[in-house]
């Protein structure tokens, strides 16, 4: 059986604001199962390297593949825009983004927000959604939750109800933006618990995190961006336990200290 291609691959992806060039040609992949995280400080292009992953955001260059089929654009540079709505509708359902503030929808109880998507999206039977979105409240820890409201619940519930609603979707990868930033320390353990166990299943994901330990422990692969460019790549053990690069100890250095 021949090699599967990478759930995700980016091949020298650029993207600007205007004048501001925020990816300067970064490449990656992440192969079924694989585990990414993306460091760096505030700014270097992570969050914006995952939008343009999922398509919420245009790049203005570089190829993005998922499962081995690549985007197809129409225009150039600035003017650069995915050719097919119908693609992009199905890569952005099989890569679930969770988000660093939740967006859940307020006027709906968390069971309806885990539900919504794969009844308007996917358009499934809603008792089959209903029995699914239940299924993954409690392996998030909130079943109890269901018919409560988004403001009932503490931030860190909120992002597990958040962390449901992309699985519900039954994404071939996740891709989370700062999970925990949002989080007190103590509400930010429940969510590390749901990851960490979502990695241990096996889940292709992409996190943007602040979180070194987070990042250590759940990581396959590390990626450091600085200023737009892939400073350095590797195994945790090796980022963490001997970095290289002078930035990537400069950076490691000052979240010790922080």
């Amino acid at each position: 059986m021949p090699d599967q291609p990478p759930v995700i691959e980016v091949r020298d992806l650029h993207k600007a604001y205007d004048s501001l060039e925020v990816l300067k040609g970064v490449s990656l992949s992440a192969a079924r199962g694989e585990t990414l995280a993306l460091i760096g400080s505030s700014g270097s292009g992570k969050s914006t390297l995952l939008r343009c992953l999922n398509l919420l955001e245009d790049s203005q260059q570089g190829e993005i593949l998922f499962k081995g089929e690549p985007v197809r654009w129409r225009g150039t540079g600035l003017d650069r825009h995915p050719a097919d709505p119908g693609q992009v509708i199905r890569i952005r359902t099989n890569l679930s983004m969770v988000f660093q503030q939740f967006n859940l929808w307020a006027h709906m109880t968390i069971l309806q927000n885990v539900m919504e998507a794969p009844l308007t999206v996917l358009r499934r039977d809603r008792a089959e959604v209903e029995a699914a979105a239940r299924r993954y409240l409690d392996k998030v820890g909130i079943g109890d939750k269901a018919d409560a409201w988004p403001a009932q619940l503490s931030g860190g519930q909120q992002q597990r109800a958040a962390i449901a609603r992309a699985l519900a979707m039954e994404p071939e990868a996740l891709l989370f933006d700062e999970p925990t930033s949002a989080l007190d320390p103590e509400l930010e353990q429940e969510v590390v618990r749901v990851i960490k166990d979502l990695a241990a299943e096996g889940r292709t994901m992409l996190i943007v995190t602040h979180d070194m330990k987070l990042a250590a422990d759940v990581a396959s692969q590390v990626i450091f961006l600085h200023q737009g460019l892939i400073e350095e790549e590797g195994p945790p053990e090796a980022l963490f336990g001997a970095p290289k690069s002078e930035r990537l100890q400069g950076f490691l250095s000052s979240t010790r200290a922080a």
